[in-house]
C-alpha cells in the first residue's frame, strides 16, 4: 500500500477520536494483504461499515488516484455504538502505531511556496520528501507572493489578524509613484481561517499587479476562544468592520491605493463582501461568490439542515430578533449598494441557493449600479469544473480591470444597470 494511502487511512482512524471500526484493516496492512487502494476496496466490501471506515477508505483511494465512487458502492455508513467506539479507539491506536513504526516522521506540511502536502522527514539528514501532493505542476516561485502575517488595529482597539500578499512579478512592475490596487478577501466559514500557505488563486492576482490581503476577522479560528466569540450575534457587523479597518490601514500606510480597493469572498465570505458594499463606502467594487444574502430566508428553510440553525448564534434567535435579520441582509439594503460588483453563483447550490442571488438582482435592477451575474449549470457550493473556475477567475480580473483602469487579456464582462 502507498505511504500516502496508509497515512490517510491512519488519520481517518485516530485523530478524529477513533470513531471508526477498522475491521482488522491494520492487521491486513501489516500482513501485506492490503497493498494498494484496490486491495483496500476488496477488503472493505462485505464488512461492517461506519462513517469513519468509509471516509478513510475513500480518502485512501483518492490519495492513490482511484475513483472513490467505484471503491465501495455497497457501503452503508452508520453511526457507531458506544461499545464500537471503544473498540475503534483501541484498533485506531494499533494502526497509528503501525504507521508511525513504518514512517515515524511523516505529516502534513504547507508553506508560502507549497500547498498542503504529505511529507516524510529524515531526522538524521534533515531532508524532506514529498509523499503525496495535490499539484505536481509547480509554479515558478518568482511569480509567487511573499506573505506577511500582520496584526492591525480595529474598532475599539481590538486586534485583527491578516495575511498581506503584495504584488510580485519577476519582470513587471507598476508605474513609478503609483500605489497598487488591493483586494480584501474574506474567508468562508465564517469561523474559518486564512493562512500564509500557497494560494494559487491569490497568486493569479498578485502576479498581475494586484495586492491581496486575507483578513482573519473577529470570529476566525486560530486565535483563541475570545477572538472566535467576537462574531457571536455580530455577523455582518464585526466581519465587515474588521475587513474595512484592514483596508483603511493599508491605504493609510501607503501600501494600497485608497481609490482602488475591492472586497471579495465566497459563501460566508460572500456575505461579508455583499454586506460590506451595503454598509461601507470603502470599496470601489466587489466580487461576491455563492453568498448568503437573505438571513431570514436562510433561517426559514433556505438552506440545508446541517447549517439551518447556524444563524441562531451568529445573528441571534430568529424568533426573538427578526428585525436584526432584515437590518443586516444585503437583499434588504440593496438601495445602499453604490459600487459595481460581480456575482458568481452555482445553480445547483443547496447551501446558498440561487434564489437569494436572483432576489438581490431584482432589487438592483434599474438603479444604475453596474453589476454582472454569471450563473453556472451543474455547479454547487464551491466550483469544481475547470472551465467554471477559469471563467470565474477571469471574470473577477475583468471586473478589477474595468473598475481600476488597466488592460487585461480576459473576456470583458457584460454589465447590467
Amino acid at each position: 500500500m502507498s505511504r500516502a494511502a496508509l497515512l490517510v487511512l491512519a488519520d481517518g482512524r485516530f485523530p478524529a477520536g477513533g470513531h471508526a471500526h477498522s475491521g482488522g484493516a491494520e492487521e491486513a496492512v501489516g500482513a501485506g494483504r492490503i497493498r494498494d487502494a484496490a486491495d483496500l476496496g476488496a477488503f472493505c466490501r462485505g464488512r461492517l461499515h461506519t462513517a469513519g471506515l468509509v471516509a478513510a477508505a475513500l480518502a485512501a483511494a483518492a490519495a492513490d488516484g482511484t475513483d472513490p465512487l467505484a471503491l465501495d458502492e455497497a457501503a452503508d455508513a452508520r453511526t457507531p455504538s458506544p461499545a464500537l467506539r471503544t473498540a475503534a479507539r483501541r484498533l485506531g491506536r494499533q494502526l497509528m502505531r503501525a504507521a508511525r513504526a513504518a514512517w515515524p516522521d511523516t505529516g502534513v506540511a504547507a508553506g508560502p511556496l507549497s500547498a498542503a502536502e504529505i511529507v516524510e522527514l529524515d531526522t538524521v539528514t534533515g531532508r524532506a520528501r514529498v509523499v503525496a501532493a495535490r499539484h505536481t505542476d509547480a509554479v515558478d516561485p518568482a511569480y509567487l507572493p511573499h506573505p506577511e502575517e500582520r496584526v492591525f488595529t480595529g474598532p475599539g482597539g481590538r486586534e485583527i489578524h491578516a495575511v498581506v500578499l503584495p504584488p510580485r512579478h519577476p519582470e513587471r512592475h507598476g508605474p513609478e509613484g503609483e500605489l497598487p490596487p488591493y483586494v480584501v478577501r474574506a474567508h468562508g466559514g465564517p469561523t474559518g481561517q486564512a493562512t500564509a500557505d500557497l494560494s494559487l488563486d491569490a497568486a493569479y492576482f498578485t502576479s498581475r499587479g494586484i495586492g491581496v490581503v486575507e483578513v482573519n476577522y473577529g470570529g476566525s479560528t486560530g486565535y483563541g476562544r475570545a477572538y472566535r466569540n467576537r462574531l457571536r450575534g455580530q455577523w455582518g457587523l464585526v466581519d465587515v468592520e474588521d475587513c474595512a479597518a484592514v483596508a483603511a490601514a493599508l491605504a493609510a500606510e501607503g501600501t494600497a491605493d485608497p481609490r482602488r480597493l475591492a472586497v471579495r469572498g465566497g459563501s460566508a465570505g460572500g456575505w461579508t463582501a455583499a454586506a460590506s458594499l451595503a454598509g461601507t463606502d470603502v470599496y470601489a467594487c466587489a466580487t461576491v461568490i455563492y453568498p448568503v444574502l437573505d438571513l431570514a430566508g436562510w433561517a426559514t428553510g433556505g438552506t440545508h439542515d446541517l447549517e439551518s440553525q447556524y444563524l441562531e448564534s451568529l445573528v441571534g434567535p430568529f424568533a426573538e430578533v427578526p428585525e436584526r435579520y432584515a437590518e443586516r441582509s444585503p437583499t434588504e439594503r440593496a438601495d445602499r449598494i453604490a459600487a459595481p460588483f460581480l456575482l458568481l453563483q452555482g445553480l445547483d447550490d443547496p447551501i446558498c441557493p440561487p434564489e437569494q442571488s436572483e432576489r438581490l438582482l431584482e432589487r438592483m435592477a434599474g438603479r444604475g449600479v453596474p453589476h454582472a451575474y454569471l450563473a453556472f449549470e451543474g455547479e454547487g457550493h464551491g466550483f469544481r469544473r475547470a472551465d467554471t473556475m477559469i471563467t470565474a477567475i477571469e471574470a473577477e480580473l475583468a471586473l478589477y480591470a474595468k473598475v481600476f483602469g488597466f488592460a487585461a487579456e480576459v473576456p470583458e464582462l457584460e454589465f447590467r444597470n
